[in-house]
C-alpha cells in the first residue's frame, strides 16, 4: 500500500516536470483515501513557497475543514525543506513517507531532522527510501533536461 500512495505522488511529480518545474509530488492519505494531492508550482505561481508539500497540506486542510492533518499521512517523492518540514509538524501530520533524500537540503534527515525533532511539541514518524530510485531518477533526468535546454543541446 504505500507503494501504491508514492507511485501517485510520482504521477504528481511528472505534471511538475511536464510544467518546467522541479518534479517533486505529494499526496496526503486519511484512512485509505487520497485527500490531497500536489506538485511544486513555483515558477508557475512565481510564489517561493509554492512547494509540493505546502500546497498538499493547503488542500488537505481545506477538505478537512481544519489545519489539524492528525490521522494523516504524507507522501512526498523527495525529502522536503526545512521550511516544508515545518508546516508537516504545524499541522499534526501522523506519518511523512519520503522517496528519495535531498542531502544539499533536507530537512526531515539529510541536513535537519524536524520531524522527528523531541525537543518540538509534535513529530512525525519518518519512513524513507521508498520507490528511492524512481523517485531519485526523476529528479536527475530532470536536471539533465534542464543543463542540455541551456547549451542548447535538447
Amino acid at each position: 500500500m504505500i507503494e501504491k500512495y508514492m507511485r501517485e505522488a510520482l504521477r504528481e511529480a511528472k505534471k511538475a516536470m511536464e510544467l518546467e518545474e522541479v518534479p517533486i509530488g505529494a499526496v496526503i492519505v486519511k484512512d485509505g483515501q487520497i485527500i490531497a494531492r500536489a506538485h511544486n508550482l513555483r515558477e508557475t505561481f512565481k510564489d517561493p513557497i509554492a512547494h509540493a508539500e505546502i500546497l498538499a497540506i493547503q488542500k488537505a486542510a481545506k477538505f478537512l475543514g481544519g489545519w489539524r492533518l492528525s490521522g494523516c499521512d504524507l507522501y512526498v517523492t523527495v525529502e522536503p525543506c526545512p521550511m516544508c518540514a515545518g508546516a508537516i509538524i504545524l499541522s499534526r501530520i501522523d506519518t511523512l513517507v519520503i522517496g528519495t533524500m535531498d542531502p544539499k537540503g533536507g530537512g526531515a534527515g539529510s541536513l535537519f531532522n524536524i520531524p522527528e525533532d523531541n525537543r518540538l511539541n509534535h513529530q512525525t514518524k519518518v519512513i524513507r527510501g521508498i520507490l528511492k530510485n524512481e523517485c531519485a531518477q526523476l529528479m536527475k533526468d530532470f536536471f539533465k533536461y534542464l543543463r542540455n535546454k541551456k547549451s542548447g543541446c535538447s
